[in-house]
């Protein structure tokens, strides 16, 4: 498929970006009303960290972690089972021509704001910052 001329070849564009983030609210207000008829979901406090869609806006992959980040193996396995009925219930109110499939990931951002944190509390790395 051939690319915008003005579209940046290293990044999403600004209407992956606007609808990813339509998605992210979306699946985060449905997780927590509890909207899904699933009450092992509807149990888990979930939070969606980013979603990313990809250049035709058919797939959505959302970064999720439970809170906790206990019982990881169980989330995935109830988004999985819910998927269909979570893709109706995020797309309901959007004005998309497809509804995105959804995927899910496991968000490792807070695992690497805490390696960063103890990284820059290192004393060689404190020094040579520094200097």
């Amino acid at each position: 498929m051939a690319r915008n001329r003005f579209q940046d070849a290293s990044g999403p564009s600004q209407r992956q970006l606007r609808v990813a983030e339509l998605i992210r609210r979306a699946l985060s207000e449905v997780l927590q009303r509890g909207d899904i008829h699933d009450p092992d979901l509807n149990r888990l406090s979930i939070t969606v960290g980013e979603v990313r869609v990809s250049p035709d806006l058919k797939v959505a992959t959302a970064f999720v972690v439970p809170l906790g980040g206990e019982n990881q193996a169980d989330m995935f396995d109830l988004l999985e089972r819910n998927k269909g009925e979570l893709r109706r219930a995020v797309t309901r109110n959007m004005t998309l021509k497809y509804s995105p499939e959804l995927r899910f990931r496991l968000d490792d951002t807070f695992d690497r704001l805490d390696e960063t944190r103890r990284l820059l509390g290192d004393e060689a790395v404190k020094r040579d910052i520094d200097s």
